[in-house]
């Protein structure tokens, strides 16, 4: 599934999942794919994945049926091509705060893919408060796919730590920020996504978002405290 794939289902209303391995592996990203996962997320603001992990990782991820969403570590333009040209089938490029990035991001794409550009799917995260604020302005910009909403680095710019304690809600006032620019985002016609988990997602898919993206320890944490529980550790 590449992401002309992904932008045909958002189109039409279906909502998809990008699970992220957390590791540079391929056998892991494939196997989440395998387990029903409609795209990786292939972090390099963060993680460690390498030009060449992400060329081997992204073909195997679409011979699994999925596609591999890259998050790239600046917003600088040879970057981006370059991950475009590693196999890259889409951008979720972090901190765009103007429709100014925003145009950039996706010059820089069609510029990488002048025949094909229709195939990447291009991600705009919104992760401070004044984006937030000039939404509309990002809004109006054509060829960014989905408006992605960054709660993590929301709550830090807000002044909150980037995630809660496990099992806990976010801060209410992080929270309404989020709502506040889901609702923007559908009024303008576009789609919203944003980070969730389990019990999270059904919240935000009754308020429209439609791109979720999912860590994946969380199911591995649960999953080994259930095991030591039944131990008595």
């Amino acid at each position: 599934m590449n992401g002309a794939k992904l932008r045909e289902r958002l189109v039409k209303g279906e909502a998809v999942t990008m699970f992220t391995p957390h590791h540079a592996s391929s056998g892991l990203a494939v196997r989440l794919v395998e387990l029903g996962a409609d795209a990786i997320f292939v972090d390099c603001e963060h993680g460690t994945w390498s030009f060449e992990d992400l060329r081997v990782t992204a073909q195997a991820i679409r011979g699994a049926g999925g596609a591999a969403i890259v998050r790239p570590h600046s917003h600088e333009r040879p970057v981006l091509i370059r991950y475009l040209n590693a196999g890259a089938d889409g951008l979720m490029v972090p901190m765009v705060d103007t429709a100014e990035q925003a145009r950039a991001i996706v010059d820089a794409v069609r510029y990488a893919c002048p025949a094909d550009y229709e195939k990447r799917l291009v991600i705009s995260m919104i992760e401070t408060p004044n984006a937030i604020d000039d939404i509309d302005a990002l809004l109006a910009v054509e060829g960014i796919d989905v408006f992605f909403i960054g709660p993590g680095d929301l709550s830090q710019n807000m002044g909150y730590p980037p995630a809660p304690p496990f099992g806990q809600p976010r801060p209410q006032a992080v929270t309404e920020r989020v709502d506040l620019a889901v609702r923007k985002i559908r009024a303008a016609g576009k789609i919203a996504g944003t980070l969730v988990t389990s019990n999270e997602l059904p919240f935000w898919l009754e308020r429209g978002v439609k791109y979720f993206y999912i860590h994946s320890d969380p199911f591995l944490r649960i999953g080994l405290a259930g095991i030591n529980k039944a131990l008595g550790r």
